[in-house]
């Protein structure tokens, strides 16, 4: 019996790639860049499988024609990259990697949070320049942490993740907005309370870190106005998608010095950055690394598998999301 193929859309950690081809006919893209519409469309009309990530962007167009994929098994927890709607039609099923890059991803918004509040990206780019020409007491000055308020947008796993380092971590009041209501004994466990309006939360914070989906909802959620309802001196941390939140607004916002400062590991249309971010020194950027432990990339991989595995035996894949 043929074993079903596969294709892999980038490369992924050698121990799950070994365990891949053991199961499956996998192509590999070695490359390892991100792959075109019309590679994509390709891909699905001659595979079984293809397993994308967030660096594929698989619109409408891609499924047009006759695919012969029956699964898009994506590595990563988001999927606002697919365009779900039209997997569907073409009787697509698509899954994503929930559960265990939650920790890892929560370590580095809470990481963009301290950098921004301490301004060590600053220190850090001083150093290297060789510009430090000693202590004193008004040098870099940022603002404490400890028993601060945090607004925490988008309540799911990694959002509580954020909430645990924060509250139990650091002290800090932890206020949450969420599209549903979130049961009372789990805001309970962070000591926290949600609050109707995203404007509320901004008002009422001195940290915003966001945790919500990407995609068309939510794109630009942070613009002109939300940024214009943070408290002055406010920090803003982004661990979510990059279309959420309005480079340009942002930038300028940072540039009047309406806010304190803000902490990016995603940007809308990454790799590249709007320009006029890159010119902000009260903004830290890291390249997307949310989930890059070994550990947890490792996890996702594995969790990829689980999924075909369950598809391919004619079972519900466990992490079904279309």
């Amino acid at each position: 019996m043929s074993k079903p193929k596969v294709l892999v859309t980038r490369r992924w950690p050698a121990a799950v790639e070994a365990r891949l081809s053991e199961l499956y006919d996998v192509t590999l893209n070695e490359a390892d860049r991100p792959m075109t519409a019309e590679a994509l469309r390709r891909a699905l009309a001659e595979h079984d499988a293809v397993l994308p990530t967030v660096t594929d962007h698989l619109g409408a167009d891609v499924f047009e024609g006759s695919p012969r994929a029956r699964i898009l098994a994506n590595y990563g927890a988001g999927f606002s990259h697919i365009d779900t709607e039209a997997a569907a039609r073409q009787g697509i099923v698509v899954t994503n990697t929930p559960d265990v890059l939650s920790e890892c991803t929560a370590d580095i918004a809470m990481t963009l949070l301290l950098m921004v509040a301490r301004r060590a990206g600053e220190g850090e780019r001083e150093l290297r320049a060789g510009q430090w020409t000693g202590w004193r007491p008004t040098h870099l000055v940022g603002t404490r942490v400890s028993g601060k308020v945090l607004g925490i947008v988008g309540f799911g796993r990694i959002g509580q993740e954020m909430a645990q380092r924060a509250h139990f971590g650091f002290g800090m009041t932890v206020l949450v907005q969420n599209r549903s209501k979130v049961a009372p004994e789990v805001l309970a466990r962070f000591g926290a309370r949600q609050v109707d309006s995203l404007d509320t939360l901004l008002m009422e914070s001195d940290f915003i870190s966001l945790h919500c989906p990407g995609g068309a909802a939510n794109r630009h959620l942070i613009g002109a106005s939300a940024l214009a309802a943070m408290r002055p001196g406010g920090v803003l941390i982004n661990t979510a998608r990059g279309e959420v939140v309005d480079a340009a607004a942002l930038a300028d916002a940072l540039e009047a010095g309406r806010i304190g400062g803000a902490g990016l590991d995603v940007f809308e249309g990454e790799p590249a950055i709007a320009p006029e971010l890159m010119a902000a020194p009260n903004l830290v950027m890291l390249p997307h690394l949310g989930s890059a432990t070994r550990e947890t990339r490792e996890e996702m991989g594995f969790r990829v598998l689980a999924n075909l595995e369950d598809f391919f035996a004619g079972q519900a894949p466990r992490d079904r999301v279309a």
